[in-house]
């Protein structure tokens, strides 16, 4: 994995090209900790669903070696195939429907399955996205395939949803602000209370 050693941020993106597949990993480093989601696309349906797997178990070794465990791992699933939508896109390229909602579904299965192995969570957007009986899923695709900005506002809030559940049982490490004396801050921070 490459990483820009000249970037200062707190947060990291890295791409992994493995097996003609790529792999978005998204990192957030603070008081060195890292989280590492793994979203793998339709796109990749091209890929035979073991080797998918494989892959999947694979960059959790690689990512283990470069000391994230396992706990700060998420799979994320493609989401479903709106297949109407999408054969639309296709026509207009001039070529016939080339992804079908239930191999998003095999795909999914897999990746669900990979996750279970390696001891890692999982965001399942094919079935989230399509269990979401308010509406139809396809306002959460901008072509059948892809995400639309509400589908990225889907995934951001499960995902944020599945962050808070790790760390809701954290200590605080300061006071809460309501508890902080305004008038002697210095007080309320450096005292044990």
């Amino acid at each position: 994995m490459g990483q820009d050693s000249s970037s200062s941020s707190d947060q990291q993106s890295e791409i992994i090209r493995h097996s003609c597949c790529y792999c978005l990993l998204w990192s957030q480093r603070q008081r060195n900790e890292r989280y590492s989601f793994i979203h793998r696309t339709c796109n990749d349906s091209h890929v035979p669903l073991e080797e998918y797997a494989e892959n999947l178990k694979e960059i959790t070794r690689h990512l283990a070696s470069a000391g994230v465990s396992a706990d700060r791992v998420i799979f994320i699933t493609p989401p479903p195939v709106h297949e109407p939508l999408w054969e639309k896109e296709c026509i207009l390229k001039g070529c016939a429907l080339n992804r079908h909602n239930s191999t998003a579904g095999q795909y999914t299965q897999a990746c669900v399955q990979a996750a279970a192995q390696c001891g890692v969570d999982i965001l399942d957007l094919w079935t989230l996205m399509q269990k979401d009986g308010q509406q139809d899923y396809s306002v959460y695709l901008s072509d059948g395939l892809h995400l639309s900005e509400r589908g990225n506002q889907f995934v951001a809030e499960h995902l944020w949803r599945l962050l808070e559940s790790r760390v809701a049982n954290l200590p605080f490490i300061l006071p809460y602000w309501g508890d902080i004396d305004v008038k002697s801050p210095e007080s309320s921070l450096l005292c044990d209370q």
